[in-house]
């Protein structure tokens, strides 16, 4: 099962274009709102060079990467939560993914229409993040009748969300997501909130300003973008759509020399992937012979029974020891054997925490 990332925004914000590039469809981008109006899926895969490493010192005949899955959803306009444009529709299809990646316009074009007749990164991202705040609370409203009741008579799990859903709901009125509440429990309650997920700000800009980094960059767009974000405590990448466009069509092999020429080391689908990664808060562990090399991921502080069944249900549920080699260790050794001859190869039980690029065979019975 792979991870979600929903990727939100105002209407010709250049969502689908991105979406497109990234994913090698053909999603239907157009000048005009809401033309995206079901969700349109793509898995990507996420750049990883351990798995070339790893394949080359095995002879593997198959790499596997991690995938992320990137749904593409309509845009949300101001009054969504209320139904307009379509808005309750849209905003469920958030409710389905694990992390948002919200697409902001940051370039100047006047044949590019913007829903609010003027470019300002601060005010778009408030208007979605009001939609989906009022969302929330009217989600909360709904549940608070029937948890006070259960609560009431005493059930604990009822009290607990109880406690979860008035705190997010003091939060929420205060204009603040609850991913910035560290005293609001998730786990607690039964209703997925929209402000709950982790956000990444995606500044879409001009193939000028495709390489700026958002941390630096001396533009106005991309500099009130940063600043806004910084208060939700969320990162921006830079991305210009109309390069990954581009991209998307060349060859593999003339790829390189077209990114070199605008200053970027990397493609918008590695950047973006591999942040998506780290939105999710994952980390990716391998599983590596002559057949193939494997990129599996799992949630950062999961434990070596948790990542098995990342791989199958029966590893967790049968699952006996893990046996890890570090991936530098595995590297500096030149394989499996090398790694076993140094002592390098741990036996782990059902408490171990699993660690970024570990070489894994899980035992097991069932």
């Amino acid at each position: 099962m792979s991870f979600k990332c929903g990727i939100v925004g105002l209407p010709n914000v250049g969502k689908s274009t991105i979406f497109n590039a990234l994913t090698a469809s053909q999603v239907e981008a157009a000048n005009y709102p809401f033309c995206t109006i079901e969700p349109n899926t793509g898995v990507v895969a996420v750049p990883d060079e351990r798995l070339n490493v790893l394949a080359k010192i095995n002879n593997s005949k198959k790499i596997i990467p991690v995938v992320i899955e990137f749904v593409d959803i309509a845009g949300l306009v101001k009054g969504a939560s209320k139904g307009e444009g379509l808005g309750n529709q849209f905003l469920g299809h958030i409710r389905t993914v694990d992390a948002i990646i919200h697409v902001v316009r940051c370039f100047d074009d006047s044949n590019i229409t913007h829903v609010h007749g003027s470019i300002s990164p601060k005010r778009d991202i408030e208007v979605i993040e009001m939609e989906l705040i009022f969302a929330d609370l009217e989600q909360i409203e709904k549940r608070l009748d029937k948890v006070s009741k259960l609560a009431k008579g005493g059930d604990k799990a009822s009290i607990a969300e109880l406690s979860a859903l008035n705190i997010a709901k003091t939060s929420l009125e205060k204009g603040i997501p609850v991913r910035l509440n560290s005293e609001f429990t998730p786990e607690q309650t039964q209703i997925q909130l929209l402000t709950s997920k982790p956000i990444l700000y995606l500044a879409n800009v001009t193939e000028e300003d495709a390489a700026l980094d958002s941390k630096i960059a001396n533009h106005k767009y991309i500099s009130e973008l940063y600043a806004a974000a910084q208060s939700q405590k969320c990162e921006v990448l830079v991305l210009s759509g109309k390069v990954e466009a581009e991209v998307a069509q060349l060859p593999l092999d003339e790829r390189k020399e077209f990114l070199d020429a605008l200053g970027l080391k990397n493609s918008g689908l590695d950047r973006l992937a591999s942040s998506g990664l780290n939105l999710l808060n994952l980390i990716t562990f391998f599983a590596t012979g002559d057949k193939e090399t494997h990129a599996w991921n799992c949630v950062r502080g999961s434990k070596a029974p948790h990542a098995a069944g990342r791989i199958h249900t029966d590893f967790e549920k049968g699952f006996i020891r893990a046996e890890i080699i570090s991936y530098q260790d595995y590297v500096a050794s030149g394989g499996e054997v090398g790694a076993r001859e140094k002592g390098k190869t741990r036996i782990e039980g059902k408490d171990y925490v699993m660690q970024d690029g570990d070489i894994v065979h899980f035992r097991f019975n069932v």
